[in-house]
């Protein structure tokens, strides 16, 4: 069974953006699909289960970009 979470991130504004936070974010344990939506923000994880917001957080953060929302 997946769970899925969206999260809203700002700073992208192009399509290497995108592939800094899905290339951060499929290195999560547990991550099967990223969907970004660049002119939202919205960041669309599928993962086995509940993702630690704090992983969430430093995974973002390691692509360049912030955590503004869930």
């Amino acid at each position: 069974m997946s769970f899925t979470s969206a999260y809203t991130v700002n700073g992208m504004t192009c399509g290497h953006c995108v592939n800094a936070v899905t290339e951060e974010l499929d290195r999560l344990p547990g991550v099967h699909e990223v969907r970004v939506e660049l002119p939202t923000g919205t960041v669309t994880v599928t993962s086995d289960g509940p993702l630690p917001l704090d992983e969430v957080r430093t995974a973002i953060d390691e692509a360049g970009y912030e955590l503004v929302g869930i």
